[in-house]
This record gives structure tokens, C-alpha cells and sequence, in this order.
């Protein structure tokens, strides 16, 4: 297994030979060293992505997606080993990682179905002498950046599609965070893409986002992450009319209504808001609850919360792990003491767990919290971790409104066995993606965005392949 950039269909060191330890969270001893590139490296990467992409554009889509089902395949032999380099890198348990990595899989298995059905429209033209025929063409080359948090499924959810559509491809994976998808990269080196044709390079993230802005061989850029920083590229790509897809944060509503049992209600609470602790971008974050189910709710919530074991990930009796790295655990302790300040109150949790297996690495508790107001700052800001803040509601028609009186708008998530209420709420709460008695919700063949400030497109999906092509008209006078 090489851990290396990938550039120009070989292994790579950086240019300058840095490189930068990978810091397990769970005791934060070094995984092992990868190599930490700079602009220089991503300029190459780009360079030998422009010289692949007329050859690969000219490959039918069945050849392409061969390389495409060889990736997929490849990935799915090696899910164990895979996964446990992931739970190391970021934390989360084993099981949630091997899901990661079937995600990743799934993501190149689709689009190699899925580039054989997209396709351009042969329309009626107003005269006979003239045929008027649309088609997808690929755009280029396509900078990919992820974050830590899902490293591999989200390269992939960018690589995939952009692959398949006839685009070259330069990944950028966080930094904190490039093993797993370096192995991914082994993956597609094995399943014999043409040399240039998906590369991966990596370094500090602002030197090589300004590459793929300010490098015109580059015509699209994918990127997950911050919402300050999704504008802040939003605006420097406006110089030249760059296209962008951000998927970017979210504060996800979850709203409960009172034809669910309490049981229930809790039980997918808990499952949903701890997966990954909470470090996902569509975690539910503000779990609003009939004020006459309010206080059993989150006894039961706090019961299930407290009663998850804390461990390694690697531990398979583990139900939650650390958190990323000591910025999360000091945000969180952040965020509870703001809510004890304002006269919330906190049932479990709250604070590192105790004893001496948690006093090295990233720890944190569980936690839920009553007494939530709108000024505390877990209602106003993306928590991005393990607190589950119960607030109480008179009527659906509140509830809908608290729900979307924010700026971010990429999940929510409805809890009802009445079909009229589903889609009604469905449509009137302003996410991009909505779970009903799913907490779940992604996945390849759908399309995974947001609306207001949670970003701009949508990846998965037919919506994903088509935001790697631009459509173009052909008049023909015959």
C-alpha cells in the first residue's frame, strides 16, 4: 500500500519532501507520516490532469465505467482493512467506517451505471431542414476537496461522478485525515485509469484551493466544508466565472410530532444525533418536542445517552468514539457551559468522562440538555458534536418556524406515522434534504444539498454527474 500523493498516474512525495504526522484521536499517538505537499505539487496534479482529459473526454461511457466498476470492486475486498485505517484517522467507530467505505463504493458503482444513462435530447425543431440536438459535454479538469469528517465518501461522492462525465480529477483531502483516501487512491491506480486522470494531492488547504481558483485549467471545484469558507471561494471564483458546487454546514431540525411514542422518538434521536458524535454536517441539532412529551423525552434521550459505551473505535463493543481532535471537545465544553450560563440544565453528560483510559486523546460525553432558549449560542451556531438540546413546542405550525428561522438550510428531519403530516412538513421546512423517520438519509442515487446558506448544487445522484457537464445546443440545416 503506497501513502503517497498520486499525480500524473504515479505515487509522489512532496516536491519540497515535507510531511505531516496523522494523529490518532482516540490516544493521539501518530498513525504514521504522509507527505505534505504544497501549490507547487497541485500545480503538477493539474498539469497532468489538462494533458489526460482530451483522451479520456474521447473514451465511450462503457469505457469509463469499467474503471469505474474495477474501483468499486476493488475498495469492497479491502472494506476491514480500509475501515480500521479510518477509525484511526478520525475516530468513529468501526462499523460506521466500513459504512463509509460501502458508501465509497457505491458512489463509483452508481456512476458507472449511471454515465451510460445520461444523454443528451434530440428536439423538435419549427422547420423541416433543421435538427436541434442537445448534448453533455464534459468541462475539465475538477479540483476536489474534503474534509475530515467523511474523508473517503466524500472524495469519492466528488471523484466518481466527475470521472465518469469525462472530467480528470485533483483531490485534496484534509489534512488531518489522508491515509484512508490515499488507500482509496490505490484503489483507482489498480482499476487502471489512464495516467493524469485522477489525482490526489496534499497541503495546506489555503494554498491549494488558491491553485484550482487562480489555475485556469480548472473549470469546476467541488468543496465540502465551512460556510465562511465556501464564500470566501465563492468570491474569489467570481473573478473568472469558475463554477463551484459547496455543500457547506447545517444546523439540522428535528422535529417530533405526537403520534410517535416517546420510546421511539428517543431511541432515533439518540441514533441519530451520536453517529460519528455528532461531527456529521446533516446531524440533527435542535430536537424540537410536543411540551407535553418534552420532559419524558429527554429523560428517555438521557437515559440512552448515558447508557453508550465511550471507547476506541477499534473496539468493536465501542458504540461511540472520541471526538476529532481538542478544538471539538473545547467547542463543546463551550457550547454547555453557555447553555448552564443562560439557565438551561444539562441531564447527562457535558464534560470528559472520567478515568485513565480517557486521559490521553479526545474525549467527551454524550449530552443532552433541557431548558434551551433561542439566545444560547447551540441554537444560533453549528455545534458539530455530541449535544442533543431538547426544546419544546405548542403546535406544528411553531415548530416549522423555530425549525427554519436560521440561515442554514442543508437536513431536517420529521418523526410521524401520519402520511399527510410527512408531506406536508416535508415541504414546508426549507432543507435541502429531509428524513421522515429516517436518520439516515443519503445516499448514491439521490442528490445530497442544500438550500440558503448550506451551499450551492447538489452531488449524488443524476443531479451529480450533471454538474461535471455543460450543455451544449447543436442546430443543424440539413
Amino acid at each position: 500500500m503506497e501513502y503517497k500523493m498520486y499525480i500524473g498516474g504515479g505515487f509522489a512525495e512532496a516536491g519540497d519532501k515535507r510531511v505531516i504526522g496523522v494523529i490518532n484521536p482516540a490516544d493521539e499517538s501518530v498513525v504514521r507520516e504522509a507527505p505534505y505537499g504544497g501549490r507547487d505539487d497541485a500545480a503538477r496534479a493539474v498539469a497532468a490532469a489538462a494533458g489526460a482529459f482530451v483522451d479520456w473526454r474521447e473514451k465511450t461511457a462503457h469505457q469509463r465505467a469499467r474503471h469505474l466498476y474495477k474501483t468499486a470492486e476493488l475498495i469492497r475486498s479491502r472494506v476491514s482493512d480500509m475501515a480500521r485505517t479510518l477509525t484511526m484517522e478520525v475516530g468513529k467507530t468501526l462499523a460506521e467506517s466500513k459504512g463509509e467505505i460501502l458508501g465509497a463504493a457505491a458512489q463509483f458503482e452508481w456512476y458507472a451505471e449511471e454515465v451510460k444513462r445520461r444523454q443528451g435530447e434530440w428536439v423538435p425543431a419549427g422547420s423541416a431542414d433543421r435538427r436541434l440536438i442537445t448534448l453533455r459535454m464534459p468541462l475539465g479538469v475538477a479540483g476536489a476537496i474534503a474534509p475530515w469528517n467523511f474523508p473517503v465518501l466524500l472524495l469519492a461522492r466528488k471523484a466518481a461522478p466527475a470521472l465518469a462525465a469525462g472530467c480528470t480529477v485533483v483531490g485534496r483531502p484534509a489534512s488531518q485525515t489522508p491515509l484512508c483516501t490515499m488507500e482509496l487512491w490505490n484503489c483507482i491506480h489498480e482499476a487502471g485509469f489512464p495516467a493524469g486522470v485522477a489525482n490526489l494531492v496534499t497541503g495546506p488547504p489555503g494554498e491549494i484551493a488558491d491553485e484550482f481558483i487562480k489555475n485556469p485549467a480548472v473549470k469546476k471545484i467541488s468543496f465540502t466544508g465551512s460556510v465562511a469558507v465556501g464564500k470566501e471561494l465563492m468570491a474569489k471564483a467570481a473573478a473568472t466565472m469558475k463554477k463551484l458546487s459547496l455543500e457547506l454546514g447545517g444546523h439540522a431540525p428535528f422535529i417530533v410530532c405526537d403520534d410517535v411514542s416517546v420510546e421511539e422518538a428517543a431511541e432515533k434521536a439518540v441514533a441519530g444525533k451520536f453517529r460519528n458524535m455528532g461531527q456529521v454536517c446533516i446531524s440533527p441539532t435542535r430536537f424540537y418536542v410536543p411540551e407535553r412529551m418534552k420532559d419524558e423525552f429527554a429523560a428517555l434521550a438521557a437515559k440512552k445517552a448515558a447508557a453508550l459505551k465511550i471507547g476506541n473505535g477499534l473496539d468493536p463493543d465501542t458504540d461511540v468514539g472520541p471526538l476529532h481532535d481538542r478544538l471539538r471537545v473545547a467547542a463543546m465544553e463551550a457550547l454547555v457551559q453557555d447553555i448552564a450560563d443562560k439557565g438551561g440544565k444539562i441531564l447527562c453528560g457535558g464534560k470528559r468522562p472520567a478515568g485513565k483510559k480517557y486521559e490521553k486523546g479526545c474525549w467527551f460525553e454524550p449530552t443532552v440538555a433541557t431548558g434551551v432558549t433561542r439566545e444560547m449560542l447551540i441554537m444560533r451556531e453549528e455545534p458539530f458534536g455530541p449535544i442533543l438540546p431538547v426544546i419544546g413546542y405548542r403546535d406544528l405550525d411553531e415548530a416549522v418556524r423555530e425549525a427554519n428561522d436560521t440561515p442554514f438550510g442543508l437536513a431536517a428531519y420529521v418523526l410521524t406515522h401520519d402520511l399527510s403530516r410527512a408531506f406536508k412538513l416535508g415541504e414546508a421546512l426549507e432543507a435541502g434534504i429531509i428524513g421522515v423517520n429516517d436518520v439516515s438519509p443519503a445516499a448514491a442515487q439521490v442528490p445530497f444539498g442544500g438550500m440558503k446558506e448550506s451551499g450551492m448544487g447538489r452531488e449524488g445522484g443524476a443531479e451529480g454527474i450533471d454538474a461535471y457537464t455543460e450543455k451544449k445546443y447543436l442546430s443543424i440545416v440539413v
